[in-house]
């Protein structure tokens, strides 16, 4: 098992313990104020589809800011450098943009709860079912990330034990879902954003400081490390080495493309926020406004990596006490004085929590709405499902306690995590691919290939940990991984569904892309047609800005 080491402890005064009791009292406040507006199963599952797009865009990036992204992606920061900007420009924002301008006007106009339930629309129940227990599966594993990685935290800073702070952790997660639902999820993940970045802010600020500030990171890592480390795309070449272990192909392919895509339009943690939206043109704003805080996030995710690995430059050796995901934890422990170390311990809860709560709440709307109402108790009253979803969500917190453990293993939680997504969402991206832009792929291809390309990569990741596939480092691994998956849902799928009976064209209207169904701009709202709220003009200003945040990189 991974912990932090013993020197990390903090010493909190009254003023910090103050600010994290607080926070607490005003979590469990949302929660109680959004139980007045739950009345139904979907005021429970997606806030009955009422909520404006700044909140669902600041959800929708606050739902990935938790474990992976806080402990995560500085630990990749610490351990990789300047290739981790990877998984924000080229890793998120191109697909996020995807899932605004293509994908949502057929998840939100099907008017499904969830993305199994839009297989089962497309395709058939055995489809449907497969993915909606594939999914279950992927988010308590993730749940479990989050748990444990709040757990040694809190044990190494605060000196909680870890079952008390899993408990602690998941208790205040388990009220505020079931007793507000995805609404109280959500507006706590906006204000758990803004908590976030207050934390993160002075830590990074006070880092720079230490170090001599940007022209200090760039020397100090430069001799250390080599200038490559600072270059986001040096040495990926064929044939070249470099920290990631992965060339140009595999970074733009695997985790560009199959990776990616796969997490950022198919992982219902994200979907869920953008089908909470009001109406069509705010689902649609919901991934866009997000792009934006997203690829600006490594100045305080990123970069405190990297001044971690000045400040400590064996972390993550053998023989260290610091492995990488120590990299976070080390700052506050070193730079934060009393009432700031309040908060930034504050910002580490709001983000576990945010990432707990973003699983658990996408994971009891696909087990009541695509397993329980379905396949075992369909046809009962909407209270019915709507009890069992608070009661799964307490069944979820639990089995995500149990998953947490598994995260023991990993010393840089990131490359689980990734190693999560290439298992599950790629194949689930590419069988979504083929059902949304093709007409002839059937319910028989859609399932074959779901599933095989879902345990090709597991047979791939497990050689590589039995000694029989050698691989320089774990996310080159995934990468390779999630090609495999992509490559053999296609393989699969294609003559499958050439050799196999397609549904009827009349059956496959808003299932299947047209441009008519992908420009369709709904039911608009006053303001929804002002020119800062068109979403070509959000996603492609997105993706240009994107482009130039490589440049420094690419130097």
């Amino acid at each position: 098992m991974h912990t932090l080491a013993d020197g990390l402890r903090l010493s909190m005064n009254w003023m910090d313990s103050l600010i994290l009791v607080i926070y607490f009292v005003v979590v469990l406040g949302i929660a109680f104020a959004a139980k007045r507006s739950v009345h139904s199963t979907l005021d429970f599952f997606l806030s009955g589809r009422s909520l404006p797009a700044w909140v669902t865009g600041l959800a929708f990036v606050s739902a990935n800011l938790g474990a992976t992204e806080i402990l995560g992606m500085a630990a990749n920061g610490a351990q990789y450098g300047a290739y981790t900007v990877h998984w924000y420009l080229i890793g998120a924002i191109p697909a996020m943009v995807f899932l605004g301008l293509v994908m949502m006007p057929f998840y939100y106009n099907s008017k499904v709860r969830s993305v199994p339930e839009f297989l089962l629309r497309r395709f058939s129940s055995s489809s449907h079912l497969l993915s909606a227990v594939i999914f279950a599966v992927a988010s308590v594993l993730i749940a479990g990330v989050n748990l444990y990685a709040l757990a040694i935290v809190l044990q190494a800073l605060l000196g909680w034990p870890i079952p008390l702070s899993i408990v602690i952790a998941g208790v205040f997660v388990l009220i505020y879902i079931t007793v507000g639902g995805l609404t109280s999820a959500i507006y706590n993940e906006v204000l758990q954003f803004f908590v976030i970045v207050a934390a993160l802010v002075p830590l990074t600020v006070l880092g720079l400081i230490r170090v001599g500030g940007v022209s200090g990171v760039i020397d100090k890592v430069t001799a250390s490390e080599g200038a490559q480390f600072l270059s986001a795309w040096g040495g990926t070449g064929f044939g070249q080495d470099n920290p990631l272990g992965a060339n140009w192909l595999t970074i733009s392919l695997g985790l560009g493309f199959a990776i990616s895509f796969g997490y950022w339009t198919t992982n219902f943690a994200e979907v869920q926020r953008s089908l909470s939206a009001k109406n069509l043109s705010a689902a649609r704003r919901t991934p866009l406004i997000a792009a934006f805080p997203k690829m600006f996030i490594p100045l305080v995710v990123v970069l405190p990596g990297l001044i971690a690995l000045i400040m400590q430059p064996n972390i993550g050796q053998p023989g260290s006490q610091y492995d990488y995901n120590s990299a976070i934890p080390l700052l506050m422990a070193e730079l934060l004085p009393n009432g700031v170390l309040g908060l930034a311990v504050t910002g580490l809860m709001a983000s576990f929590m945010a990432g707990m709560a973003a699983n658990v709440s996408s994971f009891n709307t696909v087990f009541t709405a695509d397993i329980w109402e379905p396949y075992i108790k369909p046809n009962m009253p909407d209270s019915h499902y709507l009890t069992v979803g608070r009661v799964i969500t307490a069944i979820g917190v639990v089995v995500g306690i149990g998953t947490a453990f598994i995260a023991a293993s990993f010393s840089n939680i990131m490359n689980y995590m990734q190693t999560l997504f290439s298992f599950f969402n790629v194949p689930l991206f590419a069988t979504f691919i083929l059902a949304l832009f093709w007409k002839r792929m059937t319910a028989k291809a859609g399932f074959w290939g779901l599933l095989l390309g879902t345990l090709a990569p597991i047979a791939f990741y497990s050689m590589y940990r039995a000694g029989i596939v050698d691989m320089d480092s774990a996310q080159g691994v995934n990468m390779i991984a999630a090609i495999i998956a992509l490559v053999t849902d296609l393989v699969v799928s294609v003559p499958i569904a050439l050799a196999t009976t397609p549904k009827p064209e009349a059956e496959l209207v808003g299932l299947v892309y047209t441009r008519a169904d992908a420009t369709d701009s709904g039911e608009m709202q006053r303001g929804d047609d002002a020119w800062y709220r068109k979403p070509a003009l959000l996603g492609w200003g997105a993706i240009v800005l994107a482009v130039l945040c490589y440049v420094p990189f690419s130097l």
